[in-house]
């Protein structure tokens, strides 16, 4: 007969055993499949705009798009080359603000295929030489905005030797890093690896120092086996010593805001939401971001 004691004991094991067996494993990736109506989750014309429209098939693995609205009146351009999402919401982004020309870079899904080109500096180099010769415009200063994936270009452009000059970055929900030990979230003792994240802490602080300009932003995804956007803007905002202010306002399109760290010319601003629409609600907001840049001054000289 077994005893009273030695029963329970047996019953808990039984249970703790089943309840592990069926905790689901961490995928790749892991959004949240929530869908919810609090946030109205707007999105920009999904319209052609008239200017200068080229399809560029032989730079990269896949067809770039350059495009110039035809309303640029000055006599140089500010070059945006976006990687990651809708040519139709860059080209309205920029359309939004004066003075600029812009390039769009979709190279497929993970970061890997977006960072593998940029690890060659003459990849930029023909992106910024054909952008010229197109727009017929000398370029005044060079801006890379990345929504999602596309971070993965920008983390190699910042690693390279290039030698063009990076006088603004955008990252729209898009930096993340390893976890050390591989695929081990924070919570269960894991640490974010830091090489992932130091071309982005290098510019960061170039950016405290006036130098350049870097915007930040992020939502509440959490990925699973890999670091949020969430956790490298708290790991950022830790290593640089800068004070994160809890702040609810109402961001572009609905955007609800939560918190920013703003010094120098460095803002990461957080946003609520961990599903899906509240990812996409970052690239449509671009050509919100784009208007916080400081940029050169225009020139209409003939």
């Amino acid at each position: 007969m077994i005893k009273k004691g030695l029963l329970l004991s047996f019953l808990a094991f039984i249970h703790i055993d089943v309840s592990a067996r069926q905790q689901p494993k961490i995928a790749s990736q892991n959004p949240s499949p929530m869908i919810e109506n609090i946030r109205p989750h707007n999105r920009v014309s999904d319209v052609s705009i008239t200017g200068i429209h080229e399809e560029w098939p032989n730079l990269l693995p896949k067809t770039v798009h350059f495009f110039c609205p035809e309303n640029t009146e000055s006599d140089s351009i500010n070059l945006l080359i976006h990687f990651h999402g809708s040519q139709n919401v860059v080209n309205f982004a920029i359309s939004q603000n004066s003075g600029w020309a812009a390039i769009t870079v979709n190279l497929g899904s993970g970061s890997s295929v977006y960072a593998r080109p940029f690890s060659d500096d003459r990849t930029l180099d023909k992106l910024i030489e054909t952008a010229s010769k197109t727009s017929k415009k000398p370029i005044r200063a060079i801006y890379l905005s990345g929504w999602s994936a596309g971070y993965g270009a920008i983390r190699s452009i910042l690693r390279s030797e290039n030698k063009h000059t990076i006088n603004g970055i955008i990252l729209l929900d898009g930096m993340h890093a390893g976890y050390i030990p591989k695929g081990t979230p924070l919570a269960d003792g894991g640490k974010i690896d830091r090489n992932d994240l130091s071309p982005f802490m290098h510019f960061a602080k170039s950016s405290l120092e006036g130098k350049t300009q870097f915007i930040f932003t992020h939502s509440e995804v959490f990925p699973g086996t890999y670091a949020s956007t969430t956790e490298c803007a708290d790991y950022l905002t830790k290593a640089l010593g800068l004070d994160l202010q809890p702040l609810l306002a109402e961001g572009p399109l609905g955007m609800q805001q939560l918190a920013k760290a703003s010094k120098g010319n460095l803002s990461i601003i957080a946003y609520a939401g961990n599903s899906a629409p509240d990812h996409v609600d970052h690239l449509h907001a671009l050509y919100w971001f784009l208007g916080l840049l400081k940029c050169p001054p225009l020139s209409t000289d003939r």
